[in-house]
Parts: structure tokens; C-alpha cells; sequence
């Protein structure tokens, strides 16, 4: 795998440089088979199904989202395995639900036995494989795969990042602070310390806040993810590089938006200041206890930013379809996870897995496609990398949990079973001794939370009655709930025993 900018990617594509620079992969892009269909997936981190108006959200957050909707497939009920980055984007990668693949937690590691078993690998070299993820964590897990990918562009592609001793690892900025942090002061198992963290944040928060805001009443920064960046920036690379990749291409690009700190542009900021009431939801026995208000100031800004994010998507598709990408590409834009803003909880690192948290966007092009196909069986994000497989004529793995998805060579199957893990309170590699468990089959979801409380406990809504789940069923239908308490448990303690 390697590790470089842009530009020096950019680079290999002349006549002379690729030979140079790295022969292997010049060979390999000379022998390339341009006739099969590229593949562009843009994951959007922590976007929520549920605050699109693409999925009848009354905010108008996502247009450009439905413009993109009118050629492609549009997933009404597609969940991801997790909650979070790491186990969310890990199943997508893998097929594989949390409870198999095993990153759970925040150390972010895919069970060694599993590495192979993932996307870039099941493409094969047919593909020249690139991946940006803008995440930390997303960097972290990916990795993992270094013997699959052919180009990892840093987090810090297309931003801002200069603190400590990052600007003597350009092409591992964030990845060499923190690095560096744990080598001196972790101990064991101990999380990183505060020490150089205090100090790397003191100085990338006074580098940040002393950046042009043009556009911004203050750029999309967070602490926990230390990049600072415009979003036409980041898009304005997109547009640049994607069209320069030689076919046929694979590319992951793990975006940051709309993932805190929610950060509109000038156009959409205070566009929200409407009449919308969201729904108040009673606080949950394991939520945060944040205020109503707050929650409803955090979701404006958090629509905001989504709205921010759609208008440069749009930006994006133009160009693709200018640039005639669209004729020869599956293009798939989907999320890792959703967010939550109800019940005294913000944000998605939560034991709650409503709806607002495993409720992601899928939407899926196919090469000319030129209608719109609504598809409302429930999907899951492990069946991301059997649908590539089948199209891209690969074999199906036979350690997949996930089917190719119905509308590109999958069958609908309502009563399918479905889960979605939370569990980074967990050992890794040990039982899942806290953890919440969800198994969605067609309308019916069972939530199933052990480890927080004495006795483990249950919740089931019937989200084609009750789509803001608060009409709990579990005590109501004794037996349609043992039914399927029946078969979470089996399928939990089978999961605990690997």
C-alpha cells in the first residue's frame, strides 16, 4: 500500500513517474480492464436517514440527495451493523456483523483471522483501489488492509492540519501525533494520556481558530479529529481526482460531514430557525439526561450542516455526470451511522439503537441507469460487499453475513433477520458481557440491552405503526416477542462462543 498526497498521485499517471515511483503498481495500472464498470462509494459519517428529505424529513436538508435519487436506487430501510465508526464501517468493509469481525471497540481491530475477508480484496486487482477516509478511526481500521489497497490518501487530504511534530509526517499527520502520544505516556491498557494530547490540542486549536473563515462563521474542526477544513475544499479535491483515476477504479471515501462539530456555511446557517416542533420523547433510563433544548438547538445545526454538505454533493454529481462518469459507474452514497436527538441523548456513542442511530441513507446508481427504483426491504451494511462481488462477477464469500441487496441481484426478503451491535464496553476478544443487540425482521425490531442493569432487558415497536418507537410491544405480545427473543438470544450466545 501506498501512502501519499494527491498530488504525488496525481503524479504517477504521467507517462514517466509510474515506472519510477512505483513500478509495481504502474504495471498493474497498464494492464487494467477499462471496460468494467468503475465503483464510487461516498459514505457520509454520522448522516441519519432520519434527517433527509429524501425520506419525507419536513426540513429540506437533502435536494440534491433527490436529484441523485431519480436515476438510482433508493433504500428505504437500510440499517447499519453499529452505532459507531469503527463497528459500522468495519461490517461494511468486511460483510461481517460486529459480534464476527470483532471491532467493537475503540482500539479499532478486526479480528486478525478476518483481515483478508474484506471489500478491497473480494474486487481483487482488477481494480486500482483508493481510499480516503477523513476519519481517524476510519484510517485506523483501514489500515488494517494494507496489502489490499493500492492508494491510502491521509485524513488530512484536501485540510488543514499542522501541530507538534505533524508537519514532519505530511502523509501521517494526525496518525504520527497520536502515535507519538501513546509511545510516551500509555501505559498498558491505559487510555492516551493528557499530557502531550493537552498540548497537541492547545496548539492545532490556536492554529485552527487563526485560519480565513471565508464562508464560515468558524470552520468544521473537533478535537477528536484534528483536521480543519472547508467543505468546498474537500470537494473541489473530489472533483479533481476522481475522474483522474485509471479504470476501472474502486474508491472508499469516508468523509467527515456531518459528524461533529456541526459547522453549516454561511447560506445555511440560521436557515432552520422554522416552526418545527421535533416530537419530545420521554429521556431514556440510560441516556445522557441532556435538555430538550439543547437537543433541539444540536439537530438545527446538525440539518444545517447536513444541508451545507448536499449543496457541495451536488457539485460532485454535476461534475460526475459532466465528466460522463455516470455511463460506466455504480455510484453509492450511504453513511456509517445515523444521530440521535431525542430522549435526553445527543449524538450516536449511546447503548440506545433507535431508529435516528441505525437508520442510514443508501442510494445506489448503476451504470446508466436513468429511473428511480424505491426499494423498502430492510438491508443491512454487510450487504454491501456481496452486491460488489456479484456485480463485479467475483464469487460470493462463503463468510459473509449479507446477501446482495434486492434491485441488483439480490431477492427481496422481508421476514429476513437483520442486526445492528453495540457493544465497546465489551472485550474485544472476549464475551460480550455489555452490550445492546437489535434484530429487525421486516416491520418488527427487538432491542435486547444486557450488562447495563441486574436483568437483562427487552423493548419491540412495530416501526410500520409506530416509526418513532415509543409504543414499546414487548409486554403487549408475549408471543410474537418470545418468538423473536428467542432467536437474538441464539444467535447472541452462538456469537459468544467464537
Amino acid at each position: 500500500m501506498s501512502k501519499f498526497n494527491r498530488r504525488s498521485f496525481l503524479k504517477l499517471l504521467g507517462a514517466a513517474a509510474p515506472a519510477v515511483l512505483l513500478p509495481s503498481l504502474a504495471q498493474r495500472v497498464g494492464g487494467l480492464d477499462a471496460s468494467r464498470p468503475n465503483i464510487i462509494v461516498l459514505l457520509f459519517d454520522a448522516m441519519s436517514a432520519r434527517n433527509l428529505s429524501l425520506y419525507k424529513y419536513p426540513r429540506p436538508t437533502s435536494p440534491a440527495m433527490e436529484r441523485f435519487a431519480e436515476h438510482a436506487n433508493v433504500y428505504h430501510a437500510h440499517n447499519s451493523s453499529g452505532n459507531y465508526t469503527i463497528p459500522g464501517v468495519a461490517s461494511l468493509m468486511t460483510g461481517t456483523y460486529p459480534w464476527k469481525h470483532r471491532a467493537i471497540n475503540h482500539r479499532g481491530a478486526i479480528r486478525q483471522s478476518m483481515v483478508g475477508n474484506n471489500l478491497f480484496r473480494v474486487l481483487g486487482s482488477d481494480y486500482h483501489r483508493l481510499a480516503f477516509p477523513q476519519n481517524f478511526w476510519a484510517t485506523l481500521l483501514l489500515s488494517q488492509f494494507q496489502d489490499d489497497v493500492d492508494v491510502l490518501l491521509s485524513s488530512g487530504e484536501f485540510s488543514e492540519l499542522s501541530y507538534l511534530l505533524s508537519d514532519h509526517f505530511p502523509k501521517d499527520k494526525n496518525m504520527s501525533a497520536r502515535a507519538l502520544d501513546d509511545f510516551l505516556f500509555r501505559v498498558g491498557e491505559a487510555p492516551p494520556s493528557l499530557v502531550l494530547g493537552s498540548l497537541e490540542r492547545l496548539l492545532y486549536t490556536w492554529q485552527s481558530n487563526h485560519l480565513p473563515t471565508d464562508g464560515y462563521k468558524e470552520l468544521p474542526h473537533d478535537l477528536n479529529y484534528p483536521i480543519t477544513f472547508r467543505l468546498e475544499d474537500v470537494f473541489d479535491g473530489l472533483i479533481s481526482l476522481i475522474p483522474s483515476l485509471p479504470a476501472p477504479f474502486f474508491t472508499y471515501l469516508h468523509l467527515l460531514p456531518p459528524h461533529t462539530p456541526y459547522r453549516p456555511t454561511d447560506k445555511f446557517f440560521n436557515a432552520f430557525r422554522d416552526d418545527m416542533k421535533p416530537m419530545r420523547k420521554p429521556d431514556h433510563r440510560f441516556a445522557d439526561g441532556t435538555s430538550n433544548a439543547d437537543l433541539n438547538l444540536a439537530r438545527r445545526l446538525y440539518d444545517e450542516y447536513i444541508a451545507s454538505l448536499d449543496q457541495e454533493l451536488g457539485r460532485l454529481l454535476d461534475s460526475l455526470e459532466s465528466q460522463g462518469l455516470f455511463e460506466n459507474s455504480y455510484v453509492i452514497l450511504t453513511a456509517d451511522h445515523g444521530e440521535m436527538f431525542e430522549r435526553g441523548e445527543k449524538g450516536h456513542s449511546t447503548p440506545l439503537l433507535y431508529d435516528p442511530v441505525i437508520h442510514i441513507p443508501l442510494l445506489i446508481s448503476a451504470p446508466g441507469q436513468k429511473t428511480r427504483r424505491d426499494i423498502y426491504t430492510p438491508t443491512n451494511a454487510v450487504d454491501i460487499l456481496p452486491t460488489l462481488a456479484h456485480l463485479t462477477g467475483n464469487p460470493l464469500p462463503a463468510w459473509t453475513d449479507g446477501k446482495p441487496l434486492p434491485g441488483l441481484g439480490g431477492e427481496e426478503d422481508y421476514e429476513r433477520s437483520l442486526y445492528s451491535v453495540e457493544a465497546k464496553l465489551s472485550p474485544a476478544n472476549g464475551i460480550l458481557n455489555k452490550a445492546t443487540v437489535v434484530l429487525r425482521k421486516g416491520d418488527r425490531k427487538l432491542i435486547y440491552y444486557t450488562g447495563y442493569e441486574a436483568e437483562d432487558s427487552f423493548e419491540l415497536y412495530d416501526l410500520s405503526e409506530n416509526i418513532e418507537e415509543l409504543h414499546d410491544l414487548y409486554p403487549d405480545q408475549p408471543a410474537f416477542a418470545k418468538q423473536m427473543k428467542e432467536e437474538l438470544l441464539e444467535a447472541f450466545f452462538e456469537a459468544n462462543k467464537k
